[in-house]
């Protein structure tokens, strides 16, 4: 058997124990690791038998030792992942400790990342000066301000309010607690200015990671200096450093839609074409040396070269999951050259994936691992038994050619399952962006990044270096913009299920085996379903509503068989986030929804309408209702803008809608704020009625209840997220929901939902669904009257998921708090 499918069963071991809801249990895993070691030690002695006795295995027993080896490999998988995981959440923050002051003496870990209203660091804990209390040895500290000045390797005793690893939780959308799991983050707060101040201890630490940090952080003080106001001047950044928080949304979303965001960054492609221009430089130059050339063959001082070449530049990109993945993979690679191991490249491929699972178990969950080790198998599997070409540079590039033909083809199952679209002009744009990016514009950043640090005059050899680099990028970017204008640019595709993802990677491994192989064009016939399969879609008669989770606002999907309505668009979290674009717009796109019939905007309010520019300028949206003026900038790239005016009713297919409030007389006070405007609508469909009702106040509430004969709803949306100011006691009794939907943030400092209000929805026999607690809740309504509802924390938990309850702790009342600016000021991650 070949190694490589014994190693990839312990690859897949850790990527299946990643998907468990809990970890298995201590004896468990002891009796798996003993039952393991003792087929191992058996299989080593039967051989050794067989060896002696020249007796060789056949049939059914060959058979049976091959499936064995797979279920040793697969079984040592997910130990090794269960062991490492249980280690790492050992270090945890109880529930009982978030919210409190602690005060807290260590170490800036990381390059500090500038957001719009101050910075955040990871913290190395070296003493917890608070009694009583257990911090996590790494936490993520944001620190709010306005001059906050804080730099990596210093020193610093503080106080911080902590909690728990929380993020929003959606179909299709980002996990936050695993992408802080894999890095060691088990904690995440801000700094508290009231009480005992920060004092900065020590200038520098003067150890290896800091002093590297603290080197990072100044080389990107330099190039922003000499970038500053140059619209491309975050991706020369991202490209030198890998900090991408100044690349723009906008820009992400060109990258993303022509296949290209890839080479934004320091990434596994980068990385190795430095490899490997500096081992061709080193062979070169060993050849020309007997004394070398008798000391260690050209080829062993390549592969050195290029090892420390990719370590300092994982190095100058701060030592991130990405490029570890890369280094590791590498050196795999180099250390099987330097060893002579003579190994096939699939085991050799396959042994890079197991020693970068060994290091990270986490790293199966990220899409640049699959991509990584997709893109390169694809190639090994394509050029297997195919002639080599001719040294002409015509053959040569149609060696390139082909092999971007290749890589394109077999990225297809997993671009549609990981990101659920297609570009069709991602080889077109990747044919002209990675010889534009990874040989020019990488290189010549690299060039002014060294010459940057050097004092004046020298210096400024960057002024040309990076101009002609942001020109290049600047030229690219025009040229991606013009291949978006064909219709057929990029394909959105709805999540596929498990059987077709496998049947498509199956047929782009037949439609590219290696010639000889039969029928080779059947290949492109088993990718069909993926393009064709539809997506899950309500019967006739049926109402689907999906709460999202997007933290401290509002957004909701509504589906019926023919029809979408968006009600909000949730919070906009910063100047580069808004959960249009990092929630609403993913979970569209794994339902394979592109046009929504009516965006509800329910009033100006930046948690309900903050990520409304973002759907705005993707989606195809029929109409606009909103109590918002229609010229606000807003709504600019809105088409027809309807204003919210009670007594309203639409009848769109099976749904009937019904604006209930505001009322023209709300219209005419001006002093009334935003909440007292908010749009109310009443949705039915057959026996099922949906109230939806923004911010709304309890004095209008009241009107509401006054002016309408029968509110009585099946689900309705907890009146400014359950605030003791909304849901009066009059509005809950007349209403009697059967659900209540209360999108609210994970300890948000406003206290929603109060328990006052709670106890009147309880005590009408409603049932209160929280999204803090609950991640994304879709109901599903069929016309018979049943029902039918999925919560996303608990359904589709995972081991490392937060799992609060009624018990945990309110936060505090605390205006800082507020301007940690949402779960997605932690990080913003592209891998």
């Amino acid at each position: 058997m070949n190694p490589a499918w014994a190693l990839a069963a312990f690859v897949a071991g850790a990527w299946i124990l990643h998907q468990q809801a809990a970890l298995p249990g201590t004896a468990l895993l002891s009796i798996t690791a003993a039952l393991t070691c003792a087929a191992l030690l058996l299989r080593a002695v039967l051989q050794a038998r067989a060896a002696r006795a020249s007796v060789r295995w056949h049939g059914s027993t060959l058979w049976l030792m091959y499936f064995g080896a797979l279920l040793v490999a697969f079984a040592l998988g997910a130990c090794h992942a269960a062991w490492y995981a249980k280690w790492r959440l050992a270090d945890e923050l109880a529930f009982a400790d978030e919210g409190r002051d602690v005060r807290l003496l260590g170490v800036i870990a990381s390059l500090p990342a500038q957001l719009a209203r101050g910075t955040r660091f990871e913290f190395d804990v070296e003493a917890i000066e608070t009694p009583g209390v257990h911090v996590p040895a790494r936490i993520s500290v944001g620190w709010f301000g306005p001059s906050i000045q804080v730099r990596a390797g210093e020193r610093w005793r503080l106080t911080a309010r902590l909690k728990r690893p929380h993020g929003t939780l959606n179909p299709g959308g980002f996990d936050l607690e695993g992408w802080m799991l894999e890095r060691n983050l088990r904690a995440t707060g801000y700094v508290r200015e009231s009480g005992a101040p920060a004092q900065r201890v020590d200038e520098m630490i003067w150890e290896g990671g800091y002093v590297v940090d603290r080197a990072r952080q100044i080389l990107r003080a330099k190039l922003q200096q000499r970038l500053q106001g140059e619209r491309y001047g975050g991706v020369l950044i991202a490209l030198v450093l890998g900090d991408q928080r100044a690349i723009s949304e906008a820009d992400w979303l060109l990258f993303n839609r022509t296949g290209i965001s890839h080479l934004v960054s320091i990434s596994g492609l980068h990385i190795t074409m430095i490899a490997g221009l500096l081992a061709v430089a080193a062979g070169k130059l060993w050849r020309r040396s007997a004394r070398a050339l008798s000391l260690a063959p050209a080829q062993s001082a390549a592969a050195v070269a290029a090892m420390l070449a990719a370590w300092a530049y994982c190095l100058l990109a701060g030592w991130g999951v990405p490029a570890q993945r890369t280094f590791f993979m590498l050196a795999t690679v180099a250390g099987a050259m330097l060893l002579r191991l003579g190994t096939r490249p699939a085991t050799t491929l396959a042994l890079a994936a197991v020693v970068v699972t060994l290091i990270d178990p986490w790293a199966v969950l990220a899409p640049g691992f699959w991509l990584s080790f997709g893109a390169v198998a694809a190639i090994f599997f394509s050029v297997h038994g195919r002639p080599a070409n001719g040294p002409t540079w015509r053959a040569k590039l149609r060696e390139a050619a082909r092999v971007q033909w290749v890589v394109t083809i077999a990225l297809v199952p997993l671009t549609v399952v990981l990101f659920q679209q297609v570009s069709l002009v991602s080889p077109l744009a990747n044919a002209i962006a990675i010889p534009v990016v990874s040989l020019l514009v990488t290189p010549l950043s690299l060039v002014a990044a060294c010459f940057v640090m050097l004092p004046e005059p020298l210096a400024t050899i960057v002024v040309p270096l990076l101009a002609l680099a942001h020109w290049l990028i600047a030229l690219l970017a025009e040229l991606l913009q013009w291949s978006l204008q064909w219709r057929v640019a990029s394909i959105a595709l709805p999540a596929p299920p498990a059987w077709v993802a496998i049947v498509a990677v199956l047929g782009a491994a037949w439609l590219l085996s290696p010639p000889g192989w039969p029928m080779r064009w059947a290949g492109a016939v088993w990718l069909v379903p993926l393009f064709v399969w539809p997506t899950e879609r309500p019967a006739a008669g049926e109402l689907w509503v999906t709460a999202l989770d997007v933290g401290q606002g509002s957004a909701l999907v509504i589906e019926t068989r023919g029809e979408v309505l968006i009600y909000d668009s949730g919070p906009r979290y910063s100047p580069q986030a808004d959960a249009g674009s990092r929630i609403v717009l993913p979970y569209l796109r794994t339902r394979g929804i592109e046009r929504v019939d009516i965006l509800v905007l329910s009033h100006l309010d930046s948690d309900h309408s903050g990520g409304a520019a973002s759907l705005l300028g993707v989606l195809d949206v029929g109409a606009v209702w909103t109590s918002i003026e229609p010229w606000h900038p807003l709504l600019a790239n809105a088409g027809s803008v309807q204003r919210c005016r009670a007594g309203t009713i639409t009848r769109s297919g099976s749904l009937e809608l019904r604006v209930l409030h505001p009322t023209d007389a709300e219209y005419a006070l001006p002093d009334r704020n935003t909440n007292a405007r908010s749009c109310v609508i009443e949705i039915r469909a057959g026996a099922s009625r949906l109230l939806l009702t923004g911010d709304l106040p309890a004095a209008q509430e009241l009107d509401l209840v006054a002016r309408t004969s029968d509110l009585r709803t099946t689900l309705l949306t907890a009146p400014h997220h359950g605030s003791r100011s909304s849901s009066s006691d009059p509005f809950v009794r007349a209403t009697a929901p059967t659900w209540v939907a209360v999108q609210a943030g994970y300890r948000n400092r406003f206290g929603h939902p109060d328990p006052v209000v709670v106890a009147r929805y309880r005590a009408v026999g409603a049932e209160l669904i929280r999204t803090d607690f609950a991640g994304a809740t879709q109901w599903r309504f069929a016309r018979d009257g049943s029902q039918f509802m999925r919560r996303q924390r608990i359904d589709g938990a995972r081991y490392w998921h937060n799992q609060p309850g009624p018990g945990t702790p309110p936060m505090e009342p605390d205006n800082a708090s507020q301007r940690e600016g949402g779960d997605f000021e932690v990080s913003s991650p592209r891998d």
